[in-house]
């Protein structure tokens, strides 16, 4: 971290440690969309050798890191990784995206790292970096994962490197801000005419040594004697701060009664308090300069992450289940013990097919080996098209995620990460286990996909590759949903926001070759009758042969909610045949299932069948089914039908900030607020009933509200009466436009 004198040994070094997971770091990258999360990346790699010159490393990624729409659009929507060696270890940096519609891929990147990396911009506001980035701190602090920050862009006008320390303080250290300290100052060159003060170097607070980076070369310098006194306060609070976490108790006592602590005692606490996820120093960097070979902090950053970063050893495995009745290993990150292994990321190569990013948690895992696959499955209803499934498959050619260059590998040892191509049918979250022991791993947590997106095929052409299309672009993203709704006839794809869902058209275009057309989303509305009513059946016909006679008279009377159809027989005398009864109801259920109104299923009502005629001959099965259901269709021409829609409970979980606006907007979506309740520091869950006709981009629209902090989750809670005046208003649009019902 720059106070600290590591040997970069080279390749010499790399030599020594391979093969080891005390070797390897992994480390992901977390920020919000424009805080230099990529930049970072390619500075660290040109500074560690892994690139020869400064520029995008846009082919370091696991699978294609940009697609044409991410160049149109200018962001990285996928996970990707750029590994690197410093010092004789393997770092692998994973890149997450910044938007919240990819929200997947970060948590992807999570699971996949050991340790991560905030990256905040210096221009950005304080309410954006705290919206998109505090969910992620909590979910990194409630498993004891080690974090750091780096800050970005201190060049900019009306930048202020204390500043943004403070709103990082304020922001991740919540009751403990001397947690969140920083280990340098930025020393900025004279300002220009633009207002920019460039970063010129870094002194370091420990050491007291100035890192200038002015030349193009890392030196060290002393300070000048007017510079020390600026430093002293920043100086002593750092102390205190890697004190405060030493597991040296008495430490603290001896720095107060005036003894110094030398900087080697001070630099083994702090890499130990952040090794343990207790204290998060903070650093700035910056990309080189034009002809430099290295940017501006990150030799201290690559420091940081090799010596004060836990190595795979030191992090807990994710719990597994033993499969068909074999027995629970004790696994470690051990690369001589049972393979346990994940796919954290899948996606499609137009060279290779489909590629797979694996972490290995335990074991080894080789080429032309047979492991044992097994994934998650969806069993809700609508979610079929991913089921629980498993197969032996053979793995292929390993190579080390650094993009198109496709470096081989003849190993990928416990704690490392590495692509597999052509893996079989595994799907992202599947379990690479040894055959003979199948294990399956706890799956990561994935946000629910709340933004439908209807669609429909192109062409006839686009028609049969549809559903192959699809089946591959839920297999490689988790967060999107296929679901095939009975009700509404439509295919929807459930994705985390717009961008998300432009992305996926895209892919299916580009990737798989099938256009689609994007229609409005319908919701799964409901009839049933207003009042009670009665109705005549007759189907009654005379033609050669045999002809049709069946008369039904039935009574239909409305029911509670939930009550579902009732079938009721009160025939006496035999007026219709017993053999008859069940093709009377069965009539009258298939036209409740096609709706007596609007087109929609009839539901909540009990229906009776009191009386009826029938012929020796004519009368037949087929017959007494078209009686029952044009009987159901006269008693619903006689009374008003009530058009019931979808209620969904949703939980909104927001800043106090914004729980005002959050209930004022539901209330004026016809929402019913529930109630509200503390949910930990600083955040509030609202409680709701909310029709499903007005929280369609909810998702959306929250993330607006909210700039971004808020999220929600839904689940069905009943159909219920829908308002007069907007039942009247769909019936007039399904009559204007018939094939849309």
């Amino acid at each position: 971290m720059g106070d600290k004198a590591y040997a970069h040994t080279g390749a010499a070094g790399r030599a020594a440690t391979a093969g080891r997971p005390s070797s390897v770091r992994n480390v992901v990258l977390v920020g919000h969309s424009g805080s230099g999360k990529t930049t970072l990346v390619e500075a660290l790699a040109l500074t560690a050798g892994a690139v020869n010159r400064a520029g995008r490393v846009e082919d370091g990624a696991t699978v294609s890191d940009y697609d044409g729409i991410e160049h149109r659009q200018q962001r990285s929507v996928q996970l990707s990784v750029v590994p690197v060696d410093w010092g004789g270890y393997r770092i692998n940096l994973l890149d997450t995206p910044g938007y919240a519609d990819f929200v997947g891929e970060l948590r992807a990147g999570l699971r996949a790292a050991d340790a991560a990396l905030f990256v905040v911009s210096a221009a950005q506001e304080a309410d954006a970096v705290a919206g998109a980035t505090r969910a992620v701190w909590e979910e990194c602090a409630a498993v004891g994962m080690p974090r750091a920050i780096v800050v970005t862009h201190l060049d900019t006008a009306r930048t202020s490197f204390d500043g943004m320390t403070r709103i990082c303080g304020e922001i991740f250290g919540g009751e403990d801000p001397d947690a969140v300290l920083p280990l340098h100052l930025p020393v900025l060159g004279p300002e220009g005419a633009d207002g920019h003060a460039p970063l010129t170097g870094l002194t370091g607070l420990l050491t007291q040594r100035i890192f200038d980076y002015s030349s193009g070369e890392r030196q060290e310098n002393p300070p000048a004697p007017a510079e020390r006194t600026t430093l002293q306060e920043a100086r002593d609070r750092l102390i205190e701060g890697i004190i405060a976490e030493s597991e040296d108790e008495t430490l603290m006592d001896r720095y107060l009664g005036g003894a110094e602590v030398d900087v080697k005692t001070l630099v083994d606490d702090l890499e130990r308090a952040v090794a343990r996820g207790t204290f998060h120093p903070v650093l700035t960097a910056a990309p080189a300069a034009a002809g430099a070979r290295q940017g501006i902090g990150t030799v201290e950053l690559l420091d940081l992450i090799t010596g004060g970063f836990p190595t795979p050893l030191e992090r807990p495995l994710p719990d597994v289940t033993p499969l068909h009745g074999a027995s629970r290993p004790v696994l470690t990150c051990d690369p001589d013990g049972p393979l346990v292994a994940e796919v954290v990321k899948t996606a499609s190569d137009p060279y290779v097919g489909r590629v797979s990013l694996v972490r290995v948690f335990s074991g080894t895992l080789r080429p032309d080996e047979t492991v044992h696959v097994f994934g998650h499955g969806l069993t809700e209803p609508g979610h079929e098209t991913r089921p629980f499934h498993e197969a032996e498959v053979r793995i292929g050619a390993l190579s080390s995620p650094f993009g198109k260059q496709q470096r081989p590998l003849t190993e990928c040892i416990a704690g490392d990460l590495a692509c597999v191509a052509k893996l079989g049918s595994a799907e992202t979250g599947d379990t690479l286990s040894d055959k003979d022991l199948p294990l399956l791993m706890d799956p990561w947590t994935s946000p629910d996909p709340l933004l439908p997106l209807a669609i429909e095929a192109h062409s006839k052409a686009d028609e049969d590759k549809l559903s192959q299309g699809l089946a591959r672009l839920v297999a490689e993203d988790p967060t999107m949903r296929l679901e095939q709704n009975q009700d509404t006839r439509q295919v929807v794809l459930w994705c985390l926001g717009e961008a998300h869902q432009d992305v996926a058209l895209d892919r299916l275009r580009s990737r798989y070759g099938v256009r689609v057309d994007a229609v409005p989303h319908k919701v799964s509305l409901r009839e049933t009758f207003a009042a009670p009513s009665s109705g005549r059946g007759r189907h009654v016909k005379q033609s050669g042969g045999h002809g049709q006679y069946a008369i039904c008279e039935i009574d239909v009377e409305p029911l509670p909610p939930g009550s579902g159809i009732e079938f009721v027989d009160k025939v006496v005398g035999g007026a219709v045949p017993r053999q008859f009864i069940p093709s009377v109801e069965k009539g009258v259920r298939a036209q409740a299932a096609r709706g007596v109104a609007a087109g929609h299923p009839l539901v909540d009502v009990r229906i009776t069948l009191r009386d009826g005629k029938s012929h020796s001959v004519d009368s037949s099965d087929a017959a007494f089914q078209t009686a029952g259901a044009l009987a159901l269709r006269e008693a619903a021409a006689d009374t008003r039908i009530q058009l019931l829609e979808p209620v969904a409970e949703i939980q909104v979980m927001v800043p106090d900030d914004y729980v005002g606006p959050v209930m004022s907007d539901l209330s004026g979506r016809r929402g019913r607020v529930i109630g509200t309740e503390q949910s930990g520091p600083g955040r509030t869950l609202v409680r709701a009933e909310v029709p499903e006709l007005e929280i369609g981009r909810y998702a959306v629209d929250l993330r607006s509200l909210s700039h971004g902090a808020g999220r929600f989750d839904r689940a069905y809670a009943r159909h219920e009466a829908m308002p007069p005046l907007l039942a009247e208003r769909i019936r007039e649009q399904q009559e204007n436009n018939p094939n849309d019902s």
